[in-house]
């Protein structure tokens, strides 16, 4: 069991399910990206840090950072959000359609931040 696994097995199987719709998104779309736990949250990092989730008592936390949230701003509008992350009500369903929209927003601003970085 790696360290993602176990941080998920500390959640109720409801909060547990969710948690791990999520994992196998991100995993689907950015199979290269390194799985991690970071600020004690599953994070994944793909030339630096891409998203990070975690569960809370009635939310799923997802951290995508500040762009993506102005990006996704309509497709976010049910959701509370604060600057970097947006807030899951266990009460409602995971919208995966969204997570995934944002994911692959992450990825190509990260692929973009490491060419411009290599090229410098």
């Amino acid at each position: 069991m790696n360290e993602v696994d176990m941080y998920i097995s500390t959640f109720p199987v409801e909060t547990q399910e969710r948690l791990e719709q999520m994992r196998k998104l991100i995993k689907e779309i950015t199979p290269e990206a390194k799985e991690v736990i970071s600020y004690g949250i599953p994070t994944y990092v793909l030339h630096g840090n891409l998203i990070h989730f975690g569960g809370f008592k009635n939310h799923i936390g997802f951290y995508p950072g500040p762009n993506a949230i102005v990006t996704f701003k309509i497709d976010l509008v049910n959701f509370k959000q604060a600057k970097g992350s947006i807030q899951f009500p266990l009460s409602q369903p995971i919208p995966l359609d969204v997570i995934r929209k944002i994911v692959l927003l992450r990825i190509e601003e990260n692929k973009l931040k490491a060419a411009k970085k290599n090229k410098a």
